[in-house]
């Protein structure tokens, strides 16, 4: 089975998006494609199974956070 996600995450501010952006495309390379585009990072997953797609949002997520909260972006 193919799962195929999308995931945009829009901030208040380009820069903010730029920050974020910078801060996680280190771990994510090869592993999901990402764009970033103004003030809004989309994220697209393209996973053999729905176990692994799910990891890999909860990861992206948590990752995401945990960002936002080093940088103090509110």
């Amino acid at each position: 089975m193919k799962v195929k996600s999308k995931i945009e995450l829009k901030f208040k501010t380009q820069k903010d998006a730029e920050i974020i952006y910078k801060t996680l495309e280190v771990d994510n390379e090869n592993f999901l494609d990402s764009k970033l585009e103004n003030d809004t990072i989309t994220y697209t997953i393209d996973n053999e199974s729905l176990t692994t797609t799910l990891a890999t949002i909860d990861d992206l997520i948590a990752c995401e956070i945990l960002s936002e909260k080093i940088t103090s972006i509110k």
